[in-house]
């Protein structure tokens, strides 16, 4: 037995907290793996999945929360709230599963809460995401959501994902249009570091972005202060006003615009992650943080895709610690708030669109190899491919969704053809 080393005084003490010999095993041989599989591009992989996460949508989700009249506080609570919940759940999922399971808060859902909440009480609000995460819960426990998601090729989701990740691939050379010498550092860095050091061409380059935006004055680091953020609670209400104007339209954007392309990013990667429980589980953890202004929690598609890549880990099976050390940051940036979300706004715009893109390099290849390998859903895929990349939204709802309809559709049609 583990414990029957030790004095019984330790020995006594590990047991009341339930570190019986068993468990103890269990867990220091959890610790060795996660050690085994630990390696700097991972973290590497981790915190550009959180620097392109915060720094894309992190305006969007301040204008939702002052649009429902937040305070400054009440500000600072979804953070952390948010920052919590989706560290939390990156880390928990990922060790449980042995895979990259990436958490994200719903930017579809923070618009549409800029565009529908005029006049609503922040509590109604607040009640509303209670019961969006409550039935989120419900459809992943349940099984329904990942019942209606079997059916869905390979083909089409990857298709769907190399429309989704499209642009940010364009953006690198993008970004040369405003600051060429950084971005073009930053690509000839990447290529050099494929040829040379391939596990850590990602972590090379996001250094000499750094540094070079430093040279030339592009960090604006003058503004961090190091600040705490505070949990501020809020009783939940609900009306029927809240309940039809935010409740179920942000449980059904927040599903079909995001869930769906998460779940799409996970099979198209190769990862076979029970889908309900993981739903399921999210739900749960942005039900408990709602009233401190947890709006929506999802599968992260975009940054999913970066903690998946090989620029992550070549070996597929060790590539779930770049999802844990995704979580150790945002939990960091739950904690500080205010303070990190200053120092990651202090990145200029090209460094971030640089690094992305140059970290999806190699999903977005794998992605469209995979969406065009089989020449009977070729046609299919590259329309799910292109409505996709379009960037089209309608009612609301976004292309990756209407990508995935259209090749749906088309594959329907092309098959009774073809029968």
């Amino acid at each position: 037995m583990l414990l029957s080393g030790l004095p019984k005084s330790i020995a006594g003490r590990a047991r009341s907290y339930g570190l019986s010999g068993d468990n103890a095993s269990m867990a220091l041989n959890r610790f060795a793996s996660f050690a085994h599989d630990f390696s700097l591009s991972a973290v590497a992989a981790g915190f550009v999945t959180v620097l392109v996460g915060f720094t894309a949508s992190a305006v969007i989700v301040f204008q939702a929360a002052q649009a429902l009249g937040a305070s400054d506080a009440e500000i600072a609570s979804w953070m952390w709230a948010l920052g919590l919940g989706m560290g939390l759940t990156c880390i928990g999922l990922s060790l449980r599963y042995r895979m990259p399971v990436v958490t994200a808060w719903s930017t579809p859902g923070a618009a549409m809460l800029i565009a529908s909440t005029s006049g609503l009480p922040y509590a109604e609000a607040i009640g509303a995401f209670v019961v969006s995460a409550v039935l989120m819960t419900i459809a992943g426990f349940s099984g329904l959501f990942e019942r209606s998601l079997s059916r869905i090729p390979v083909s089409l989701a990857s298709g769907m994902l190399a429309g989704v990740l499209l642009r940010f691939g364009l953006d690198v050379f993008v970004s040369m249009q405003t600051q060429l010498g950084l971005a073009l550092a930053m690509f000839v860095t990447y290529l050099c570091g494929r040829r040379l050091f391939p596990r850590y061409a990602v972590i090379a380059t996001l250094l000499v972005g750094v540094a070079i935006a430093g040279a030339i004055g592009l960090l604006h680091v003058e503004g961090v202060r190091l600040q705490w953020a505070r949990p501020v609670f809020t009783m939940p209400a609900l009306s029927l006003a809240s309940l039809f104007g935010i409740a179920l339209p942000l449980f059904i954007v927040t599903m079909t615009s995001q869930n769906v392309p998460g779940v799409a990013v996970i099979r198209a990667s190769g990862y076979d992650v029970p889908i309900s429980p993981v739903i399921g589980w999210t739900g749960v953890m942005n039900t408990l943080l709602a009233p401190f202004g947890a709006f929506a929690l999802n599968l992260a598609a975009i940054t999913a895709a970066i903690c998946m890549g090989r620029e992550a880990h070549l070996d597929p099976q060790r590539r779930y610690v770049a999802s844990v050390f995704a979580g150790i940051f945002y939990v960091i940036v739950g904690v500080f708030g205010a303070t990190v979300a200053a120092l990651l706004a202090a990145f200029p715009k090209e460094l971030v669109m640089a690094i992305a893109g140059i970290a999806l390099f190699g999903t977005i290849g794998n992605s469209l190899a995979a969406a065009m390998r089989d020449e009977s859903d070729r046609e299919p895929a590259l329309i799910a491919f292109l409505v996709t990349a379009s960037g089209v939204s309608l009612a609301g709802i976004g292309s990756a969704f209407w990508g995935l309809l259209a090749g749906a559709l088309t594959l329907a049609v092309w098959r009774r053809k073809h029968a």
